[in-house]
């Protein structure tokens, strides 16, 4: 009984051998499911109905119940990384199902990695022992239709349960951010569309960005990035729900494992109320810079101005040249979304009494112009600029 065991094994690491060196996913055998990373729960209550608004009755179903299943390596077998998946078959569609198609996330979206015709693909592609990568799965049927992606799934690549060597350590930053957590729907309450915020990540190094995806009808696709922790879309249709996940990277390209999904509504534009007479400014803004080569050094001071403790306080400004950018920044939280600039208050500096001031500023880069921006708002009522 021992040698006829031994002997499948052997059969199945041969089969996954040819699979590699020939680039088509095949077959492993079915083992016990292995650890891998849960579907993330959405946060919504509501569902989320296919984006395009089409029905979708004669495609196949989606692929359900992803786990990891790498298949055991026969003893001496020195096989490279690998990440193994398996699922339950899709039924339905036109001819029925005739195969599934895996996409793998990547810093620039998910590419195909496999196209099996069974229930199960093993895949080598160019994966580190180790290291974990997030994945998808949808059906397709004989008339060329593709199901909805199935839940997403992280796993390990491995080339089984003991190695035959250890791999030599990669040079460098490999370690990933954390995952971003506490999504939460409409916190941008004036943008209209999409909107939804989430907690941010961190990382051995520092976190350089987010990616952010939309569940579509037939799998995910990048919806936009972002260096701030909030995400807004407008070419969205009121009224319904999307899908979304989002995943944080690093400058060496590691990425996160995927946010929770949110199911966000697309809101109308905020109702602005009737014209009221503009209030008078309660802020003076004084902002002096200096360049040289291919940078810049900007001081700012904001003074009250008006007879009322300013309680909390965020200055918001828009570079006149592209190319502006802001590297570093000291006694306020600052942040830039393309060539828009936001300095929100620290917990210590954040009240200004009349007649007070607060001094803060930033160092940046520039392509050739620097230009003193036009214009000022704190708390989005207009300062004087002087």
């Amino acid at each position: 009984m021992r040698l006829r065991r031994s002997m499948l094994w052997m059969g199945v690491a041969g089969t996954a051998l040819a699979g590699m060196l020939f680039g088509s996913a095949v077959n492993p055998a079915l083992g016990a499911p292995l650890e891998a990373t849960p579907s993330p729960t959405i946060i919504s209550p509501s569902p989320s109905p296919s984006p395009s608004g089409s029905p979708r009755g004669d495609v196949p179903s989606r692929p359900e119940s992803l786990y990891a299943c790498p298949p055991p390596m026969a003893p001496g077998m020195d096989f490279p990384a690998m990440v193994g998946l398996c699922w339950a078959a899709s039924s339905g569609g036109v001819g029925g199902v005739v195969g599934y198609e895996v996409y793998r996330l990547t810093t620039d979206g998910f590419v195909k990695t496999a196209s099996p015709t069974g229930t199960n693909a093993m895949m080598s592609a160019d994966f580190v022992l180790g290291r974990s990568y997030t994945f998808y799965v949808v059906a397709k049927d004989a008339a060329g239709n593709i199901s909805e992606p199935s839940a997403l799934i992280t796993a390990t690549a491995t080339t089984g349960p003991r190695p035959t060597a250890s791999p030599t350590p990669e040079p460098g930053d490999i370690t990933p951010p954390t995952s971003p957590t506490g999504l939460r729907d409409y916190c941008v309450a004036d943008g209209a569309g999409v909107n939804f915020c989430w907690n941010a990540s961190t990382d051995d190094v520092g976190v350089s960005g987010y990616d952010v995806y939309r569940r579509t009808a037939t799998g995910y696709v990048k919806a936009g990035s972002r260096t701030t922790t909030w995400f807004y879309e407008t070419d969205v249709v009121t009224g319904r729900y999307y899908t979304y996940f989002v995943v944080a990277r690093d400058a060496a390209g590691n990425l996160s494992r995927p946010s929770d999904l949110i199911s966000a509504l697309a809101h109308d534009p905020y109702p602005w109320p009737t014209p009221t007479p503009t209030p008078p400014p309660n802020c003076k803004v004084t902002y002096g810079t200096w360049s040289w080569e291919s940078g810049f050094g900007t001081q700012v001071r904001i003074t009250n101005i008006s007879p009322d403790p300013i309680d909390g306080w965020t200055l918001r400004f828009r570079f006149s040249d592209s190319g502006q950018k802001v590297a570093n920044g000291w006694s306020a939280a600052w942040s830039q979304e393309e060539t828009y600039v936001y300095a929100e208050a620290l917990p210590w500096n954040s009240v200004i009494q009349p007649g007070a001031s607060v001094d803060l500023g930033f160092n940046g880069t520039h392509t050739g112009a620097n230009p003193v921006p036009p214009s000022f708002t704190l708390n989005r009522v207009p300062c004087i600029a002087g």
